[in-house]
């Protein structure tokens, strides 16, 4: 982004880590002088108070004067912190430090920044709060800061990154909705990284000319740079994308309800993306770049493959019993759920019935990728081919044999899938049109969106009735989420999916109104009722 403006990345840097906490080279080689050495005794456990205060202290007054080697020494990795600090004044121009530390909460100690940043005859003020961790040396037990790049600003969350201020390589953007309204970081925060990677890819194409800016280079998976502060402003190009402001907002203000939430809606007739937020401590576009287990929403692909290769029908026999086995493995349904031999593929799939799904998969002419080959063919997944106008995954859908087989008709085992992919499941689903999402008209770069051959008339029929039933008729699981909806054609499918180590499974869930669709994804948030759906729901009455 930078031209001419020497730039330090942070990384390679020897480091030594003990069990919870590390020490860096100060560390190495006071134990080597003989500090907290033999006869001396070594303290342990959690810093104190006192201890908490006068470190912290102590590191921000050599910060606020630029010695980045003395206040580097109060740290557990003081030859990365003195990497960054050093940089903090030599490439991002930032000078006038004055650090005002907040009220400690316990060994964490919170504290605010202001200074200034300065470069070729333009300067700015700089406010930012940030926070860091006060943790005991292994070997020495002196009280040091627990280094961590985001400790100099919370955007800075790779030892990778770095803070560099100079004119931008990208001319800014002012990213519109698909009505002209303007879309800012400040009004839609989530939108932020997006927003970058958008002024990435179209700043150029779209008429604008850069300015000088304090900006975070993300030094890890050409990840697009986060702009900070402008010193002077560059002429912003108008960019139009497919957002929707009136859903952006819902979906926004609907993932804080949940930590690690995503949400996405889509516009079935178009593909267009109406609304995709984040609500995440790593800033990352879960949304599109997930890659989990889908759980039970997945359950529409796999009818829509029981449907299409004559394995039954919406009112043909979908057995329900207690547990089914498969090839050794045992699986069972949610607890409570009663059995029913006598089910329709309807009832099991408005009951969200795992051992009907897979108990049917064994049936013939079903193979192993039978699942893959619907997938791909007639929803557009898994082939690597989606082109949005940002990074984004299109899940994936292997052929596998074993258990794996069986997990898969449940959205578990190697399925993985992002709430972008699970909305574009549900649109395709109720249209029988794969029509791959996009965030920017292809038209904008020439680029060529994904195809597939989409579903027979009679799936789609038999698909979409059983999506309504579960939004609007008991035992479907959605129905209380959906309702208040019903004068609008509705349909919905809930979901939870268990991931190794988790205690609680994730949420999700995925519906429609009308001419929108939406899916999110709650990490560790229960059923597909408990977090996912309300995100959705709210979203849903959002509308276009």
């Amino acid at each position: 982004m930078n031209k001419g403006v020497k730039v330090t990345i942070i990384g390679g840097v020897f480091a030594v880590m003990v069990g919870g906490a590390g020490y860096g080279a100060f560390n190495i080689v006071s134990a080597l002088n003989g500090d907290g050495g033999s006869g001396t005794e070594v303290k342990t456990g959690p810093p104190d108070a006192d201890e908490v205060k006068e470190t912290s202290e102590k590191f921000f007054a050599d910060w606020e004067k630029g010695s980045a080697a003395a206040a580097a020494r109060f740290t557990d990795n003081d030859a990365a912190a003195q990497t960054l600090l050093t940089s903090y004044a030599e490439d991002a121009h930032i000078t006038g430090v004055r650090i005002t530390p907040g009220t400690a909460q316990g060994t964490t100690v919170p504290f605010t920044v202001k200074a200034k940043v300065s470069y070729e005859g333009k300067s700015a003020p700089l406010s930012y709060k940030s926070s860091l961790k006060v943790v005991r040396g292994i070997t020495t037990g002196r009280a040091l800061v627990d280094w961590k790049p985001s400790v100099v600003h919370p955007e800075l969350r790779a030892d990778q990154d770095s803070l560099v201020t100079g004119s931008s390589s990208t001319p800014p953007i002012e990213a519109v909705d698909r009505d002209g309204k303007v879309l800012t970081k400040d009004k839609y925060p989530s939108l932020g990284p997006i927003l970058d990677a958008l002024r990435e890819k179209y700043g150029a194409k779209v008429g604008g000319s850069p300015g000088v800016e304090l900006y975070v280079r993300h030094g890890a998976d050409g990840a697009p740079d986060t702009s900070l502060l402008t010193l002077s402003k560059g002429r912003a190009g108008k960019l139009q994308t497919t957002i929707s402001a009136g859903a952006q907002a819902a979906a926004e203000k609907a993932v804080t309800q949940y930590d690690n939430s995503s949400v996405v809606a889509v516009k079935p007739s178009t593909g267009e993306v109406l609304a995709v937020a984040n609500h995440r401590d790593d800033g990352w576009n879960a949304a599109f770049e997930g890659k989990v287990a889908p759980g039970s929403t997945w359950k529409i692909v796999t009818a829509a493959m029981l449907i299409d290769n004559g394995v039954t029908s919406m009112n043909g026999p979908a057995p329900c019993p207690p547990d089914a086995i498969w090839q050794g493995q045992t699986f069972h349904n949610l607890k409570n759920m009663q059995p029913n031999e006598n089910a329709t593929l309807a009832n099991s799939f408005m009951r969200s019935c795992n051992t009907a799904f897979i108990k049917l998969i064994d049936e013939k002419p079903l193979t192993d990728d039978s699942l893959t080959a619907e997938a791909q063919n007639k929803f557009g997944l898994g082939r690597n081919n989606w082109k949005t106008g940002i990074t984004s995954q299109d899940g994936s859908v292997p052929a596998v044999s074993g258990p794996d087989r069986a997990a898969g008709a449940i959205g578990q085992g190697q399925v993985t899938m992002n709430p972008l992919n699970m909305a574009s499941v549900t649109a395709t689903a109720i249209t029988g049109t794969f029509r791959q999402p996009y965030l920017v008209s292809p038209k904008l770069d020439g680029r060529e969106l994904a195809t597939a051959e989409g579903l027979r008339s009679s799936t789609v029929a038999q698909l979409k009735q059983m999506m309504r039933m579960t939004a609007t008729q008991a035992p479907g699981t959605a129905t209380g989420i959906m309702r208040g909806l019903a004068g609008d054609d509705i349909g919905a499918k809930t979901g939870s999916a268990e991931v190794d180590g988790n205690a609680t499974s994730n949420s999700w869930f995925t519906g429609f109104r009308n001419d929108v669709a939406a899916a999110a994804m709650t990490e560790q948030g229960g059923h597909g009722v408990d977090a996912a759906g309300p995100i959705v729901r709210a979203v849903l009455v959002a509308g276009d």
